[in-house]
């Protein structure tokens, strides 16, 4: 799908955006449709079908997020076999429109027969010459980095093993601009990432580490920001295995964070936003077969810690530690992880955002608490106090793997946050990643959450 400039004049299908500005036009249809539209100050969103085609209008001055879901009920009307459809309206007003638009057309169909056929139609939007054209593009990139995202979700272990993930992310960064690195089984031994490892000792697929990186000629940032995804292809939750229904059927998800991750830098790289990023995603699948590591195993970390494992379905602290410890030899200004961590984190809040919490300044929290309220992917931050740290203590060890029965994903966070030397966020966002159902442009199964959240993110920072 490609949005584009150009002559309205020849497409039937429009999505007007109303506002106070706009002038009634020479057609009498849509001049009815605005004089309606202004006698009913409720109206919010309505259709109107005319012989020239399908009318829609959306008033203008919304809030952006109920411009973005009226975009989307637009895309739900019309006709699936449409390939254009033509726009006019405020620009702001607009985008926020269009982008519900084109992030509601996602439709995963690498599994059905005639999967090209079951592709949207769509193949263009046409908005006036006055728009700008970079946010034309910069919407654009917004979809097909959020698509990739969904894709890698999406898509089960039969096919997105480690491997298969660490290729999936090199096409990327050819595409996008930005440069991988990969390190197979052996490199991960000698680099003694316990966590890894242990956690892949289950599987016959062997674990990756990727090194991901966007680093700008002219970057603002002397140090960079490191952001390091969960990449659990699959988890059945090991030795300490997960029941089935409603839990263990959706774990392919278990790797949005890597995906997340991946996807943001992707956007970075094409919007060739100024700032020296590097992702990194260690990956693998988490089994109960052939020496998985086990309840009451003690685990020597990348760094040197120990670690006593108590449950196996605690996996991802056990790859993300390694990681987050690894990202030290880059001397960061910042570490941020985006990990499907925890179900207490789910039961907490919901799909409707993701749970933060770290030791960064409150103004960096602040600024990312701001690109999500404008991206609509966020975030609540939760305490981060020391207490919690004392439940993840171990008597035979340095640390356990699990804490209390209470507040699962601050324990969790503070785990984590004893492998970081370099200030941290730890997102977690079991909760908006996959969904059950769609919810206006976030679409059923893997929503991409994180892409626009940390693309905005990226994008809002200021460095002298």
């Amino acid at each position: 799908m490609k949005v584009t400039q150009g002559d309205k004049s020849s497409c039937p299908n429009q999505i007007i955006v109303f506002d106070k500005k706009l002038k009634s036009g020479k057609n009498q249809a849509i001049n009815d449709l605005i004089s309606k539209f202004k006698s009913d100050d409720k109206l919010e969103f309505f259709e109107l079908r005319s012989v020239e085609g399908q009318i829609y209008m959306i008033r203008g001055g919304l809030d952006q997020e109920k411009l973005r879901v009226h975009g989307s009920k637009v895309r739900s009307q019309l006709d699936p076999k449409a390939e254009l459809i033509s726009c006019q309206g405020s620009e702001n007003d607009l985008y926020a429109v269009l982008e519900g638009f084109v992030l509601s057309s996602y439709q995963f169909v690498h599994y059905f027969k005639n999967s090209e056929e079951k592709r949207y139609a769509l193949q263009a939007i046409l908005v006036d010459e006055s728009f700008d054209q970079k946010r034309i593009e910069e919407l654009f990139n917004i979809n097909e980095m959020v698509s990739w995202t969904r894709d890698m979700v999406n898509e089960p272990v039969s096919f997105l093993n480690a491997t298969q993930l660490a290729k999936e992310i090199e096409h990327l960064g050819e595409r996008t601009g930005f440069k991988t690195s990969v390190l197979e089984k052996t490199q991960i031994e000698s680099l003694k990432m316990g966590g890894l490892l242990a956690v892949n000792k289950g599987s016959i697929d062997p674990p990756t580490f990727t090194i991901a990186e966007y680093k700008p000629k002219k970057a603002k940032n002397k140090k960079p920001i490191v952001l390091v995804g969960k990449g659990v292809v699959y988890d059945t939750g090991g030795l300490s295995l997960k029941p089935t229904p409603n839990s263990m059927d959706v774990m392919k998800s278990d790797m949005a964070g890597a995906a997340c991750v991946a996807g943001a830098l992707g956007m970075i790289a094409l919007e060739k936003l100024p700032y020296w990023v590097i992702a990194l995603i260690p990956a693998t699948d988490n089994r109960p077969g052939l020496n998985a590591y086990a309840p009451g195993d003690i685990i020597t970390m990348y760094d040197g810690t120990t670690v006593e494992v108590l449950n196996t379905d605690a996996e991802g602290r056990m790859i993300l530690a390694d990681a987050l410890a690894y990202s030290d030899k880059f001397k960061p200004e910042l570490v941020i992880s985006a990990a499907t961590l925890t179900g207490a984190a789910h039961r907490a809040i919901g799909e409707h955002a993701a749970i933060s919490m770290g030791n960064a300044e409150d103004k960096i929290f602040r600024k990312l608490e701001d690109a999500g309220i404008q991206t609509h992917e966020r975030v609540v931050r939760f305490p981060f106090w020391d207490e919690y740290f004392e439940e993840m203590k171990s008597s035979i060890a340095d640390l356990k793997n699990i804490g209390g029965p209470s507040a699962g994903m601050i324990t969790a966070g503070k785990f984590l946050e004893h492998f970081v030397k370099a200030p941290y966020i730890h997102l977690d966002i079991a909760g908006p990643a996959w969904l059950d159902k769609n919810s206006a442009y976030r679409t059923k199964g893997g929503s991409g959450y994180g892409v626009r959240l940390f693309y905005q993110f990226v994008k809002g920072l200021s460095h002298e």
